[in-house]
């Protein structure tokens, strides 16, 4: 970690906006996660600034800039500079979280101190200013030091005003490979409950930072019981014994540890966490004492569609991650015409999806059979590769002819018409003709 924030890297604009405050007699510094960054030599993405001038003041020291005043309730006025937009928030107090998500009351105040009371976590609770130096009451700088996330104050009262916190402490930790430290981890257990107040979009995306982070399975078991609250279709997976020869850990410990070896891309989280929560409803023990999981694919892809409706995650993404828990146990085509086929039905970002999937799933598992199952994955991954790279026919649309060229022939518009599209690409897909417009038509025997 740095020991001074690198001033070099503030935008000229937002320096200028700070220091045009100070020039009128307020007072002005940058806060919060833009201080955070700086000290640990990160780019930062915002830009907040804070400032003891009251709403209508920064408006006045800034006539002739563009503003927006959709925050100015809360003492938030909007600068834009540069082409870049800077919040600048009055030093404020919060009071009364009836909904356990926004103060029903702010008052502006007049002390630095005071504003950076009420933040959320210490690495959070920083300001600075290239002349001053940093502001650090509540030991950002020792926390940021030791790779610990800490909330200011009382913890349990923190969270109490805003539950959505304990999410961002959670997603804190895992984007920047912190711990969190004893005390707020305990009052997260604790108050866990309060989540059912917080909107799901908001917890969907906290949830999606959270599973992007490098390795958040340490997470995924430290706060298991925080998971199983937003999402309770994981509860019964935690441990579960699998009795099978092919599983050295219980359902969670294979799903966590599939989690972290996927890509930490969204959709491929989201179907590493789905990809088995069915199989606690699906398990049945044969006469020889081994588990098995008939049609668990199928239940898990109804409990995805389940869980992210009720979060509120987009259609696409929700489809792409049903497919992938669906496909995850499907046997792979190991021949040139199966692949090309299964391309064709799944699609190629699917597939190329799955690949990845499949691979952490395996490492996941037990030794039992692992090199066989991985040598099975590459085969099928070279024969896709060659495929993609070939730029053979794979969809209706890159056929050679079309609907309108079976018109022309003679055939009526209907269903006849996409049967005989469909022929001709299985064709096309089994390598018994090729794509070209003439031998399309010859093969389904309309010239």
């Amino acid at each position: 970690m740095n020991c001074e924030p690198n001033s070099e890297r503030i935008p000229e604009e937002g320096l200028t906006l700070v220091n045009r405050l100070r020039a009128m007699g307020y007072e002005a510094w940058f806060v919060g996660g833009c201080v955070r960054d700086l000290l640990m030599g990160n780019e930062p993405n915002d830009w907040d600034i804070c400032t003891s001038a009251k709403p209508e003041q920064t408006k006045a020291v800034f006539e002739g800039y563009r503003i927006h005043e959709t925050g100015i309730k809360h003492g938030t006025v909007l600068v834009m500079s540069g082409g870049a937009g800077y919040e600048i928030t009055t030093y404020r107090t919060e009071q009364d979280y009836s909904d356990h998500r926004r103060p029903d009351r702010v008052e502006f105040i007049s002390e630095l101190s005071g504003d950076l009371a009420r933040r959320d976590f210490t690495v959070n609770a920083m300001a600075y200013h290239p002349s001053e130096g940093v502001v650090d009451l509540f030991g950002g700088r020792n926390d940021l030091e030791r790779g610990v996330i800490r909330a200011v104050g009382d913890p349990g009262e923190r969270f109490g005003e805003d539950a959505l916190r304990m999410l961002r402490a959670i997603r804190f930790a895992g984007r920047f490979s912190f711990a969190v430290e004893p005390v707020t981890a305990q009052a997260i257990h604790e108050k866990r409950g309060d989540l059912r107040y917080i909107a799901a979009e908001r917890i969907f995306s906290e949830l999606k930072g959270i599973l992007s982070a490098p390795k958040p399975s340490g997470l995924l078991v430290e706060f298991a019981d925080l998971f199983a609250e937003i999402l309770p279709e994981l509860e019964p997976m935690f441990g579960f014994a699998q009795h099978n020869p092919h599983h050295d850990g219980d359902c969670w410990q294979h799903t966590v540890r599939v989690v972290d070896a996927v890509p930490p891309e969204p959709t491929l989280r989201l179907a590493a966490l789905f990809h088995d929560v069915g199989k606690p409803t699906c398990f049945t023990l044969d006469e020889q004492g081994i588990g098995h999981f008939y049609d668990h694919v199928r239940q898990s892809s109804r409990l995805v569609h389940q869980a992210l409706n009720r979060l509120k995650c987009d259609k696409e993404t929700r489809m792409a991650v049903e497919a992938l828990v669906l496909a995850h146990d499907q046997t792979l085509p190991q021949t040139p015409v199966g692949v090309r086929r299964y391309l064709a039905k799944q699609g190629t970002q699917l597939v190329s999806q799955l690949i990845f999937l499949r691979r952490a799933d395996i490492l996941g598992q037990s030794s039992e059979r692992r090199e066989e199952k991985l040598e099975q994955l590459n085969r099928f991954e070279a024969l896709v590769t060659a495929e993609l790279e070939r730029g053979g026919c794979l969809t209706l649309e890159q056929l050679e002819i079309s609907g309108t060229d079976l018109m022309e022939h003679g055939v009526p518009a209907g269903p006849e018409l996409g049967r005989l599209l469909k022929a001709a690409l299985n064709g096309v897909l089994d390598g018994a003709v090729a794509n070209q417009r003439d031998a399309l038509l010859a093969y389904l025997h309309i010239m």
